[in-house]
């Protein structure tokens, strides 16, 4: 009874099992219908009931967890497509559909989190736009640092803050004496006093002059200017009287003796970080240390920046070498095609007769040897000839090959790139070490066998490459074993170097490095082979001819130069040797209608600042300040 309880019992349980099978093969079949129509959480559903009713179905998960990541992959790629296109409705479906099979993904999760920070984002910026109109400016600066802070590549965040900037930015120093100094004057002084001329000029422009103790107090200057202007006539006198200036506000400006160490006083020193995109770091460090004689320069090789305190005007003056030597490098493409052509002829013609009989006895039925008895009772019947064949060969072999090769290569100005096609040939070396038992070593080097490309372009600016090609094709020709049992390979090599100059676009063709080789040979009857034409019938000859030509056509196309940059770029004033400041515009004005006023104006002693007319103080002052005459010599 209990045997056929336990046999029902397996029935039922292999019945269950077949079911079970017929199942999971059904749902995967189903599975696979539904995502060849795009309807993915289904099919992977599907699939997910193939892998229930049979885990141990390694058919099944494979397929399931291919499909899905295959799934996941394709709807996540559009979803960052849509978002580039400025469609986030259609995103945060597709991001929807992939954490609908799949609820773990990250990528998924993240991408709703970036859609819903963009709305948000965009919230934001609109009302800092609004506050950017209003000239609200505190508040549009904290929505965009708001903004910022989230995620620091928001391009429409960093232009509205970079303008926010420079509209709510305090002008310097030297930007509010800019209107005070550009008022135009006319000034002739002849040896007056120093502080005394630089009053007209305070009087004038309204500007404050603050003096050095070290200033001399009888120290006298003459100037002789016409229409020029304010800034023309502090630093022709501060040139002259070897002085300085240092702008301590907007309308105050220190005079102090042009020497070390008052420099080291009143001389304001900046601060700037040079970050580069092209420019090596240390190079443009080399240029600071070389043109501007700066000392204190920092080089960051890791971020590759450059950190530099000097005066504004030598800061002025790097900004402009920078935007000269930061750059990008030149790039072309080159169009190589390498054309391997190999033709090959042989003809064979005429009959291979033997050239040695063999005559032997038969051997007996045992295979047994030969005895001399039987030697003895040899006979035409008991003899056997081997050799007896002729071979009529009448045959033409025509090859043809090419082998070709046709690389696009980007490169740099000025950088090598190479190219290898071919095999790498293993060459065994044995090495037997000396004394009693020394024990043998093998070594493998590896020789490489075909093409061989290198490629140096140089562009110029006039949109010419300058190319160093060097071109070597070899291969195999023989093996040879050595007595010690190293293999080595006899190897033939065609190789060529040379250096063009290409414009943009234009082919240029290497050929003619040509291999030939003529070989013929051939076997005949003596006497009769070498009849005129009845000797084809008692002998052949074997003619081959082997013909290899590798051609290279190289094509150079520009995909950036250097821009020439403009006259005014590439030339401009640094000032003196001393000194970076650069002299005033010095572009001819208009002559202005100065007031009339007397011709000569007495000037008092030093110690006593003489009293200035109003006249002076007009708009196109000029004075003409004399020294009286001196006072007559008693007899």
């Amino acid at each position: 009874m209990a045997r056929h309880r336990l046999i029902k019992l397996f029935g039922a349980t292999l019945i269950a099992l077949a079911l079970a099978g017929c199942a999971a093969q059904k749902a995967y079949r189903e599975g696979t219908a539904l995502l060849a129509q795009d309807q993915v959480a289904a099919g992977l559903l599907k699939y997910q009931e193939a892998v229930a009713a049979e885990p141990d179905n390694a058919v099944y998960r494979a397929a399931y967890l291919r499909a899905r990541d295959t799934a996941a992959v394709r709807l996540l790629e559009q979803a960052d497509r849509e978002l580039a296109d400025g469609k986030p409705d259609l995103a945060m479906q597709d991001f929807r559909r992939v954490l609908g099979f799949d609820p773990a993904n990250e990528r998924a999760r993240a991408g709703l989190r970036a859609v819903e920070a963009d709305r948000r984002q965009a919230v934001m910026l609109a009302d800092a736009a609004s506050a950017f109109e209003k000239k609200d400016y505190e508040l549009a600066r904290q929505k965009v640092n708001a903004i910022l802070t989230e995620r620091p590549t928001h391009e429409d965040a960093r232009k509205l803050l970079e303008q926010v900037s420079e509209m709510s930015a305090t002008p310097s120093a030297e930007a509010v004496l800019g209107a005070a100094f550009r008022k135009p004057i006319s000034l002739e002084f002849r040896d007056a006093p120093l502080k005394q001329i630089f009053e007209v000029i305070s009087r004038h422009a309204g500007l404050n002059f603050v003096f050095d103790k070290d200033v001399k107090p009888d120290q006298r200057a003459s100037i002789f200017l016409k229409n020029s202007t304010v800034e023309a006539a502090v630093y022709f006198l501060l040139m002259t009287n070897q002085l300085e200036r240092q702008v301590m506000d907007g309308n105050t400006i220190l005079i102090y003796p042009n020497i070390p160490t008052k420099l080291k006083d009143y001389q304001e020193m900046k601060v700037k970080t040079f970050f580069l995109a092209n420019a090596d770091a240390k190079n443009i460090a080399n240029t600071f240390k070389t043109i501007l004689k700066s000392r204190d320069v920092v080089v960051d090789e890791k971020l590759n920046l450059v950190i530099l305190r000097d005066s504004p005007e030598a800061i002025k003056l790097a900004s402009q070498l920078v935007a000269l030597q930061d750059v990008p490098e030149p790039e072309v493409m080159l169009d190589v095609e390498v054309l391997e052509v190999q033709r090959s002829r042989l003809m064979e013609l005429g009959v291979d007769w033997p050239s040695s009989l063999a005559f032997a006895p038969l051997l007996t039925k045992d295979a047994a040897a030969v005895t001399v008895d039987q030697l003895r009772n040899l006979n035409g019947t008991r003899i056997g000839v081997t050799g007896v064949s002729a071979t009529v060969r009448a045959n033409k072999t025509d090859g043809d090959s090419n082998t070709l090769a046709n690389p696009r290569i980007r490169v740099r100005n000025k950088e090598k790139a190479k190219v290898v096609i071919g095999d790498k040939l293993p060459t065994i070396t044995t090495t037997v070490s000396s004394g009693v038992g020394g024990f043998a070593s093998e070594s493998v080097n590896y020789v490489d066998v075909g093409l061989t490309l290198n490629v140096e372009p140089v562009v110029y600016l006039n949109d010419e490459v300058g190319i160093r090609i060097s071109l070597e094709v070899s291969n195999l020709i023989d093996t040879v074993t050595s007595k010690q049992g190293g293999v080595f390979y006899r190897i033939g090599n065609r190789s060529a170097t040379t250096m063009l100059q290409l414009k943009d676009g234009e082919n240029q063709v290497l050929a003619g490095l040509i291999k030939s080789e003529d070989r013929a040979s051939g076997s005949k009857v003596p006497g009769v082979g070498s009849l005129p034409v009845l000797g084809r019938l008692f002998g052949s000859s074997r003619d081959s001819n082997d013909k290899t030509e590798v051609v290279l056509s190289i094509t150079p196309h520009l995909i950036r130069n250097i821009q020439r940059p403009p006259a005014s770029a590439s030339e401009f004033s640094a000032g003196t040797e001393s000194s970076f400041r650069r002299s005033p515009d010095n572009s001819a004005r208009p002559a202005t209608v100065l007031p009339q006023i007397p011709s000569q104006v007495p000037v008092r002693p030093a110690s006593a600042p003489a009293a200035l007319p109003q006249a002076q103080l007009a708009p196109g002052v000029q004075v003409t300040p004399v020294t009286p005459p001196p006072a007559p010599v008693q007899q």
